[in-house]
């Protein structure tokens, strides 16, 4: 009789056993697999594909992308296979539960980094690990670790932003919020730090482009953040699309094996991005066949391969031509099974639960949601005309593309945003638009008029065919919509007729997302047009940047009232902004990424390296639009009596350093107090100066508070020539204020006297 036909029925096995230890148990059961078995464990495929084939005859250990009915479909075929091994039911739930229909979506990864808050982090990500597990989930692909580097990059709005240090902050909370107290915990859910490393690093902004990348560079900017969660105690790592230095990170065996595993010891389970394997013979071309990128796969240290059907007979064929041992894939089924026995999943498959409808979309989820969106919004720009009065303005014209567009506000990874094919978009009543939300604050004596005003895009299907040569379905492509007379003379009436103007642009789906990266920052479609127009009847216009990252907007903005810009803020986004544009709540956001004035002038971040001839082009400046860090309030700030307390340190040593901020306004303010670090001379290149740490203050009109820092001189290092992380001697500088900007920074020296 074929083993791998025979369902053992009976729970006697030492596998079986919940008293045992895991490491026992995942001997047990491994002991007992087939090849076919374990290299099925090995696989993670589409659940909208054959279930029936993917589970029975492949063996897998894990799906991806499903709906409510294919989970217990999922489970039931599961329990029919021989040894009964659970499957691990993995999704994207980057920003809330993104494809279960009325779970709570709150802003995108971007908007929330925006609060500067990494405990509010750790509740979004408790309260998104609750929902996915209530309904069957077991695994979330985030957070995202990429740093955002060329902003023409579709995968912007997933990031944290620019600067590495608020990536690791912001990152190790939420991976504590999904894994909880721990695996055993039923409301914990595996986290995935992603994508390992060096993906943003893109040419030209074009989507999984080789990376080119020094090691030195890497373990400069793009490892720390990825060192800090894998200390954490991130339980899995995925891995990036691109090539680096010419080689696939699914087989750069530097990076997998002698850095994260060697290096840092990391014990965790890699899982490869979508069709890595299958893409290094068909798109990279660096593999003949599958037997053979099976066989580099399993050797460079890859535990779960995800989208790659092929893997199951090329990993056979590639035993059967000598390419791998029998016994090549043992490590990483047991990483898996670790992961299975850990998580309970053979006591208790953790399916959908009874109570689903009070877990999913519960009120106090509404209510976190509501207080992430308000910190995540950022004034730019003010003029006085906020926060509105409502004596003074009576008639308000609410216009744009995206004034009252639900769907688009939600963003990418988001139900509507064309990865599930289950979904069209999250309930409507759920969501409250800026239209909803301006109608739900004003006054009864204030009049909210609509005008659309323009459209962005349309999509086609793209001429090259439906799908990659995968089977993958290849995105749409965008078709710019021209200006539309009718509808920016509506818009211009309304606010002709209005005290004011709230204008709602930015971008939409299509134009940003995994392989949807744009050539231009501009606004897209009538945008520019609608703008230039309404900003031209003299009304004053509120211009809300609702994008799902920085884009360039047109020069008549210059003449606007106020900027806000609120990324894709979530369900509760539109109350959020009006709350603020009502003055109800105060606004707090600040940039964790910088604002280019035009495409051209990429890259933007804050952290670059010195050194370069002067400080812009010839045709216009290279200082951002706005810049990290930045954000206005409601009153004024003033910080001075910047100190340290040592002016000579030891490399083992502690700086402190004290500022006095001050409100020197009428209204309260919370405020985000930020400390960088340059050190004046290092012996490579370096950036000018790196965020260190921060701190938030609330204080009331006229109140002041004396904000301590302490920071360890460990912390002021560099990456040497020789790629190891030092402290170099030598003269450094503290620089505290409410930005990145050098104008607004105070400074005081300190010296360190040993390495």
């Amino acid at each position: 009789m074929n083993p791998s036909n025979t369902v053992i029925t009976a729970k006697t096995l030492p596998f079986h056993d919940p008293t045992l230890s895991t490491p026992d148990r995942v001997s047990d059961l491994l002991g007992r697999m087939t090849l076919e078995e374990k290299v099925g464990q090995m696989l993670q495929l589409d659940a909208r594909d054959d279930l029936d084939d993917h589970i029975l005859r492949r063996h897998v250990g894990s799906i991806l992308h499903t709906s409510p009915e294919r989970i217990l479909r999922a489970n039931e075929l599961a329990r029919q296979t021989r040894l009964g091994i659970p499957l691990l039911i993995a999704e994207d739930c980057i920003h809330g539960h993104s494809f279960w229909p009325g779970a709570t979506i709150f802003p995108t990864q971007l908007g929330m980094a925006a609060s500067w808050d990494a405990q509010l982090m750790e509740q979004v990500a408790r309260v998104t690990a609750t929902e996915v597990a209530a309904t069957g989930l077991h695994w979330t692909f985030s957070p995202v670790l990429c740093i955002a580097r060329d902003l023409r990059w579709g995968r912007v709005n997933e990031t944290f932003g620019e600067d590495p240090f608020l990536i690791g902050e912001l990152a190790s909370a939420m991976v504590r919020g999904y894994q909880g107290g721990g695996l055993d915990d039923p409301t914990a859910i595996l986290a995935t730090a992603k994508h390992f490393a060096g993906y943003s690093e893109t040419q030209g902004g074009r989507d999984a482009s080789e990376a080119d990348i020094s090691r030195r560079k890497l373990r400069s900017w793009f490892l720390p953040p990825f060192e800090r969660v894998a200390r954490e105690g991130c339980r899995s790592f995925m891995l990036g699309y691109q090539t680096m230095d010419g080689v696939p990170i699914t087989t750069n065996g530097w990076l997998l094996s002698e850095v994260l595993r060697g290096e840092w010891g990391y014990t965790g389970t890699l899982v490869t991005d979508w069709d890595n394997v299958g893409r290094m013979v068909w798109e990279q071309r660096v593999q003949p066949d599958y037997a053979h990128a099976a066989a580099a796969a399993v050797r460079a240290g890859n535990d779960m391969i995800m989208a790659t059907p092929g893997f199951f007979e090329g990993a056979l064929d590639a035993v059967g031509q000598g390419l791998l041992a029998e016994d090549a894939v043992d490590a990483a089924v047991a990483r898996i099974l670790t992961l299975k026995f850990d998580l309970g999943l053979f006591e208790d498959a953790r399916l959908p639960v009874a109570d689903l409808d009070e877990i999913v979309g519960a009120a106090a989820h509404t209510a976190l949601n509501l207080t992430v969106a308000r910190r995540s919004i950022v004034l730019l720009e003010n003029d006085g005309v906020l926060p509105l009065s409502p004596e003074r303005r009576a008639s308000i014209a609410v216009v744009g593309p995206l004034a009252d567009d639900a769907q688009n506000q939600l963003g990418d990874w988001a139900g509507g945003s064309g990865q599930a094919g289950w979904m069209d978009g999250q309930p409507r009543e759920m969501i409250t638009t800026v239209l909803d939300g301006m109608r739900a604050v004003a006054p009864d004596s204030w009049n909210v008029t609509h005008a659309r005003g323009a459209d962005i895009v349309t999509l086609e299907p793209d001429p090259a065919g439906a799908t990659f040569p995968d089977g993958q379905p290849r995105p749409p492509q965008v078709t710019p919509c021209a200006p539309d007379a009718t509808l920016i003379a509506e818009a211009v009436a309304a606010a002709e007729a209005a005290d004011v103007v709230v204008a709602v642009v930015g971008d939409c789906v299509g134009l940003f997302g995994e392989g949807r990266s744009t050539a231009t920052l501009e606004l897209i479609g009538g945008q520019n047009a609608l703008l230039d127009a309404v900003i031209a009847t003299g009304t004053p216009v509120i211009v809300v940047l609702l994008a799902s990252k920085p884009l360039v907007l047109p020069a008549s903005v210059a003449r606007a009232a106020a900027v806000v810009w609120v990324a894709n803020p979530g369900m509760q986004g539109g109350l959020a902004l009006a709350e603020i544009l009502a003055g109800l709540v105060e606004p707090s956001g600040r940039l964790p990424i910088s604002f280019a004035r035009h495409a051209g002038q990429q890259p933007t971040y804050y952290n670059q390296i010195r050194g370069q001839h002067g400080n812009r082009y010839s045709d216009l400046t290279q200082s951002p639009a706005w810049a990290f860090g930045e954000g206005r309030s409601y009153t004024t700030v003033e910080y001075e009596g910047l100190t340290v307390e040592d002016a000579v340190l030891e490399a083992s040593g502690t700086i402190t350093a004290h500022v006095t901020v001050r409100n020197t306004g009428t209204r309260p303010v919370l405020e985000t107090v930020q400390l960088y670090v340059r050190d004046d001379v290092t012996s490579v290149s370096w950036a000018d100066k790196e965020l260190k740490a921060y701190r938030q203050v609330e204080l009331a009109p006229g109140e002041s508070a004396r904000v301590r820092f302490e920071l360890p001189v460990a912390e002021c290092t560099i990456v040497d020539a020789a790629e190891q992380r030092i402290v170099e001697q030598g003269r450094f500088e503290v620089l505290v204020g409410p930005s990145s900007r050098d104008e607004v920074l105070l400074a005081a020296p300190f010296e360190v006297c040993g390495g």
